[in-house]
C-alpha cells in the first residue's frame, strides 16, 4: 500500500491567542506549535497500522516554511517512511489543497489521509477540496477504517447513529476520534527520523480566491448570575429581559 498523510502545524491547545497589530494575522511571538492532533493521533497512526498489517509505505506531506520541519520530523519519528514539505506559507484551505493535489496527482497513492479538521480554524475544508481536485471519492469524519484487498470498510458517526460505507482505492478520507490510538515516538524512532528523507518542493502557482479581511477576538465572557431555585419569578424575569439567544 502507498499511503499519504497530510499534516498541519497548529498552535498548542494551551497557547494564548493574540492578534497582530494589523488585525489580519496572529501574533506568533513566543507561541508554541504542535502537529495537529487529528492528523497525528488518528490519520497518521491508522496509516501506519495499515502498512504494518499489509506492507507498503507512509509518506507525510506538509505545506509550510522551514520552521515546520520540526513537526514533520516528529511524524517521521512516529513511523512515517519519508516526508515532503511544500515550501510555501499556507494562506487558505484552498491554497493548501491545491498544493497537495499538485504534488499527489501523479504519485499513485492508494489512500490519502487527513485529520477531520485543524484545531485552530476547525474548517474541515482541505480534505474535501483535495478529493475534488484529484477527482477521488471522499469519506469524511471516519472513526474506523478496515481494508480487505483494495476495498475499505469505513465507519463514520452521523447524527443519531453510525454509517458504514465501502469504497475502493484510491480515495481520500478524513479521520476523527476512534480511528486509532495516539503513539508516542520512542528514542529509536527519534534517532531514525534524523536520517529519513525530507524532500522540499516548490509550490505551484495557485490563485487564492480568499483574502483575510480582519480577525476579531470574541467578547469577554460576562459574569454568571445565580438565581435562588425558590425564586422562579426572578428567573422568568431574567429570561425575558436579559437572556440572549445565540
Amino acid at each position: 500500500m502507498k499511503l499519504l498523510v497530510c499534516i498541519s502545524k497548529t498552535p498548542d491547545t494551551e497557547a494564548k491567542i493574540q492578534l497582530a497589530a494589523d488585525g489580519k494575522s496572529l501574533d506568533t511571538s513566543g507561541m508554541k506549535y504542535i502537529m495537529n492532533p487529528y492528523d497525528e493521533w488518528y490519520a497518521l497512526v491508522r496509516a501506519l497500522e495499515l502498512v504494518e498489517a499489509n506492507g507498503g509505505t507512509v509518506t507525510v506531506v506538509n505545506v509550510g516554511p522551514a520552521d515546520n520541519d520540526q513537526i514533520i520530523r516528529k511524524a517521521l519519528a512516529i513511523g512515517a517512511n519519508d516526508a515532503v514539505r511544500i515550501n510555501a506559507e499556507p494562506t487558505s484551505a484552498w491554497f493548501v489543497a491545491h498544493q497537495i493535489a499538485a504534488f499527489a496527482k501523479n504519485e499513485g497513492y492508494d489512500i490519502i489521509f487527513c485529520g477531520k479538521e485543524t484545531i485552530d480554524y476547525n474548517g474541515s475544508e482541505v480534505p474535501a477540496m483535495l478529493a475534488e481536485l484529484l477527482d477521488l471519492p471522499f469519506v469524511s469524519w471516519a472513526s474506523k477504517l478496515d481494508m480487505e484487498g483494495d476495498t475499505a470498510t469505513i465507519q463514520r458517526d452521523i447524527e443519531g447513529g453510525v454509517e458504514i460505507v465501502k469504497v475502493k482505492t484510491p480515495f481520500v478520507v478524513s479521520a476523527a476520534k476512534g480511528m486509532a490510538e495516539q503513539r508516542i515516538p520512542n528514542m529509536r524512532g527519534i534517532m531514525m527520523a534524523k536520517r529519513k528523507p525530507l524532500k522540499v518542493v516548490e509550490p505551484v502557482p495557485a490563485e487564492d480566491p480568499v483574502a483575510i479581511v480582519q480577525y476579531a477576538m470574541p467578547p469577554a465572557k460576562k459574569g454568571v448570575k445565580l438565581v435562588d431555585p425558590e425564586n422562579m419569578d426572578e428567573l422568568v424575569r431574567l429570561l425575558h429581559e436579559e437572556a440572549k439567544v445565540i
